[in-house]
């Protein structure tokens, strides 16, 4: 028994939905050091996700592959045969990877949807007889599982991106609500989350449980941070709109004149039009801008530790793990003043952020236009006092990060599968 395992675990089954693709956002992520810790403690897990036709899907927290099942969708191989015809759904409008955009299917793309996951996790459930199962996110899938498996405990972790396709999809939102609000437990990032959730499916507070989020400290930390530049600005995430991303851009060139040898490094990816576009100005504004593209973490760990800030203009996010990496890197954090950000993090974070305050905004993430020159102006001048600042505050102390470690994210967890299987 590792130090981590309760009593009463060994031998006991979990089964893990993800109705998107593993280990590429954050949702994937939070799958994947799940199922690595759930392993130490002796659960015996499963896993089913949504792929492309032909994507590999083995590793997903150490699993062997026959413990990995899909739901297929239209691959870059048109030849390839899938379950469903279109790309991977994200719960983002815009993903890191081809996806479709759940507003633009049609009702009889909804309805094979449905249709195809009912199936695959019926059959799973059926051969599995999983004694608990925890799906990520709030949305049609995480509603399928209540009804394909109405006696197993059901926890649902939400990411924050439930609560925007409700807003951006109200036709779909009904469906959303109907198996989630009887899920036996909901997993949330913070406590405006909670309210939130619990507001939108009629959930009372015992059913709620703030879990955050974790990040992975044997990579994001100071080690070999010698290289670190002085005027090195990084973003790591989607090349989005939503992400702020064009703002950032216009800031960055708005203080270059006054700080020669600036640099924005932008990590990340994206697909359709709108990422296209962001990746055509990015590479246009070199070398004031370095593309690096998407990232794996520990590359992006790597870049953390040779940048000074790290900047996240995001209008929509759940709780950004990704302010904790860079943090924990010893990047100083300018961030926007997102609800989860103010609440959760810059009470612990303190000097090592600097917050931007939000434009108006509406659909939860489009700012409104006559708002963004003052934004982008806050933008720089938070990243012109983070940058003077740079050489005081060093790096972050280790208590601050422990309660954002995977381990303490994974013991709320899995006390919560404790309380609902019992």
């Amino acid at each position: 028994m590792t130090s981590l395992e309760p009593a009463g675990t060994a031998g006991r089954r979990i089964l893990h939905v993800l109705s998107q693709r593993p280990s590429l956002t954050g949702s994937g992520i939070t799958l994947d050091a799940l199922v690595r810790l759930a392993g130490e403690t002796g659960w015996e897990q499963q896993v089913v996700a949504g792929v492309p036709a032909g994507a590999p899907v083995a590793g997903v927290g150490g699993l062997a592959p026959e413990a990995v099942h899909t739901v297929t969708f239209a691959g870059t191989d048109p030849g390839l045969p899938s379950d469903l015809p279109f790309p991977v759904p994200g719960m983002s409008d815009v993903m890191p990877y081809r996806s479709s955009v759940w507003s633009r299917l049609t009702t009889t793309e909804v309805d094979a949807y449905c249709h195809a996951w009912q199936e695959r996790l019926a059959r799973v459930v059926e051969e599995f007889r999983p004694d608990v199962i925890h799906a990520h996110h709030a949305w049609l899938v995480s509603s399928l599982v209540r009804d394909v498996a109405p006696g197993v405990p059901l926890a649902i972790h939400t990411h924050g991106t439930g609560l925007r396709q409700m807003v951006l999809c109200p036709g779909l939102a009904g469906r959303a609500r109907q198996g989630c609000s009887r899920a036996d437990r909901l997993l949330v990032l913070h406590g405006e989350h909670a309210r939130a959730y619990g507001e939108a499916l009629g959930m009372e507070p015992s059913r709620l449980t703030v879990v955050g989020a974790g990040y992975r400290e044997e990579l994001f930390n100071t080690g070999g941070a010698d290289q670190r530049q002085p005027l090195a600005l990084l973003y790591a995430g989607k090349l989005s709109r939503a992400k702020g991303l064009p703002s950032l851009l216009d800031a960055a060139q708005s203080l270059a004149a006054a700080l020669p040898g600036l640099v924005l490094h932008v990590a990340g990816g994206g697909d359709g039009e709108e990422a296209d576009q962001l990746r055509q100005r990015i590479e246009e504004m070199a070398p004031l801008v370095t593309f690096h593209g998407r990232l794996d973490q520990q590359q992006l760990a790597a870049l953390m530790r040779r940048s000074s800030i790290f900047v996240l203009p995001s209008f929509y996010e759940g709780l950004p793990l990704v302010l904790v990496e860079a943090l924990a890197s010893g990047c100083r954090l300018v961030a926007t003043a997102l609800p989860s950000v103010v609440e959760e993090l810059a009470p612990r974070m303190g000097r090592h952020l600097d917050l931007v305050p939000l434009p108006r905004l509406v659909k939860a993430d489009q700012p409104v236009a006559e708002d963004l020159p003052a934004f982008t102006a806050n933008l720089a001048e938070s990243i012109r006092r983070s940058l003077a600042g740079a050489g005081e505050t060093g790096s972050a102390d280790p208590d601050l990060l422990e309660s954002f470690t995977w381990r303490a994210v994974f013991r709320r967890v899995e006390q919560a599968w404790a309380e609902i299987s019992g």
